[in-house]
């Protein structure tokens, strides 16, 4: 299990996690969510566990939990732009949806 591995760095919304040839970063906010694939994220190209989650109208859409970033390719530095830019949109998603948070 990812919980298992060291963290490197975490947010309000995301841990970074260091594996022997990944760095992983989790979406703290997908927290126990199951994961039913693993497949290329389109965002990142990086293989990515996902999950699913559902809108209002019942439908469903496949969201990524955690990506697995090759430590041959990214660096500690690349991956925390990612989850401090994923940080971002969620802080301004709270402050819209939840203004007195």
């Amino acid at each position: 299990m990812t919980q298992e591995l060291p963290l490197l760095k975490q947010g309000i919304f995301y841990f970074i996690r260091d594996s022997p040839t990944y760095i992983i970063m989790e979406d703290k906010t997908k927290r126990g969510l199951t994961v039913q694939e693993h497949s290329l994220d389109e965002n990142y190209e990086v293989e990515a566990e996902k999950g699913m989650i559902y809108d209002m109208d019942g439908i469903g859409h496949k969201v990524a939990i955690r990506w697995y970033f090759p430590k041959k390719e990214f660096d500690l530095k690349k991956v925390i732009e990612f989850a401090e830019s994923m940080e971002t949109r969620y802080k301004k998603l709270r402050d819209e949806t939840c203004p007195d948070y």
